[in-house]
């Protein structure tokens, strides 16, 4: 028997709306992230153990096995160079 000892919520980009967070898509669009939002247990901190522990050499991260049926994929990755347009201009 199983019992529920956390709730997630995808809270979309409501919270980031507020915080203007944001990342680049694949055409250098900036978009808000979605956030997530978790009791009992620290969402950010459980993905940063899954992140540290299953990291590959050339940045990507190996879905581990038991999260695949939930996610649909079993790589995230690898990490993409991007360049800031703001920050570059900055540097002039």
């Amino acid at each position: 028997d199983y019992g529920e000892v956390t709730s997630t919520s995808n809270c979309t980009d409501f919270q980031s709306r507020r915080l203007n967070v944001k990342y680049h898509d694949d055409d250098g669009k900036n978009k808000y992230v979605h956030m997530l939002n978790g009791t009992a247990i620290a969402v950010g901190r459980a993905m940063l153990a899954i992140m540290e522990n299953y990291q590959n050499e050339d940045g990507s991260i190996t879905v581990p096995e038991v999260l695949r049926p939930i996610c649909g994929f079993d790589k995230i990755g690898p990490k993409k160079e991007i360049k800031d347009p703001v920050y570059h201009a900055a540097k002039k």
